[in-house]
């Protein structure tokens, strides 16, 4: 997969659902490379599109660069070449630049941009960050619009006339007036990543908006439902989607939404609830409390 050019990774993305596996960690908060590479050599035998090791599902946040080398060394040598890998970049520009250049060097197949850390910025600041990352390599970039890293279409425009390597697009604003405007100016020129928690809330309207693909946390625990979920998406199913909508995501959604940084804690409580123990959050996240485990525990039910 390392000698898919970006344009042929990007094609590939948009073909399928995302994996965007948790990070194991154990219960003194290192990390456990044994279990991560045991859950990806698991997860790599669904069909997936692509697997984006140490996203925000994995906890980018909280890794160490060190740490994000080994998470995702591991994952290139687990997939063995059935699935794109892709490659977290993010912080400052200088330290998504290090990220980006380690990612390649790491055997990745593209590199998913992150916002700058904390900072807002002017528009021409935000495309001098996205420009530096793509000028540090020859892997095919997926900028995440998202927080404090929002792009209009016209900038997204001129950087993909002066990025060629730039080829994707993950949306987690949830603007559809944008997201028009985006398509309308780009078309396919990228593939575009639906990236709102979660994302299969949005997944059908979206699709009418050219978004092929996103990122499914659930993936994690409930494999073969979201792949079903998945192809009810693209089958353009309503009455499918719109029952597992009201049956399961969005109650889902509801124990999410009741602390904040729940988006992270909830994936992993439901592998320990499908009994594939992750190992805690780090800090700043907590952990869902005892009756919310249950809860999540009934909801989830006979669908593992």
């Amino acid at each position: 997969m390392a000698s898919m050019t970006p344009a042929e990774m990007a094609r590939v993305l948009g073909s399928g659902l995302l994996s965007f596996p948790v990070t194991h960690f154990r219960d003194d908060l290192t990390f456990d490379e044994t279990a991560y590479r045991d859950n990806l050599g698991r997860l790599a035998d669904y069909k997936v599109s692509g697997l984006f090791a140490a996203g925000g599902t994995g906890e980018f946040f909280s890794l160490t660069p060190a740490e994000i080398d080994r998470v995702l060394r591991a994952a290139v040598e687990e997939t063995r070449g059935r699935t794109p890998v892709i490659a977290p970049a993010g912080q400052g520009t200088a330290l998504a630049v290090e990220m980006a250049r380690a990612a390649e060097a790491a055997g990745a197949d593209g590199i998913l941009l992150l916002p700058p850390y904390l900072v807002g910025s002017e528009q021409a600041g935000l495309a001098a960050h996205i420009e530096a990352v793509c000028r540090a390599t020859a892997l095919g970039i997926i900028v995440y619009n998202r927080a404090n890293a929002q792009l209009d279409e016209r900038t997204l425009a001129g950087l993909c006339e002066r990025c060629p390597n730039l080829v994707g697009f993950k949306d987690g604003v949830g603007d559809v007036e944008l997201m028009t405007r985006v398509y309308a100016a780009l078309g396919d020129r990228l593939t575009y990543v639906g990236g709102l928690p979660t994302a299969e809330t949005f997944a059908l309207p979206y699709l009418e908006m050219g978004v092929t693909t996103y990122s499914s946390a659930i993936f994690n625990f409930l494999p073969e439902w979201a792949l079903s979920f998945y192809d009810s998406v693209r089958r353009r199913d309503r009455d499918a989607v719109y029952r597992e909508l009201r049956d399961f995501v969005l109650p889902y959604i509801a124990i999410r939404n009741r602390k904040r940084g729940y988006a992270v804690s909830i994936v992993k409580a439901g592998m320990s609830a499908v009994g594939r123990h992750a190992g805690p959050v780090r800090p700043p996240l907590t952990e869902l409390d005892a009756a919310e485990r249950a809860e999540l525990t009934a909801l989830i039910g006979d669908r593992r």
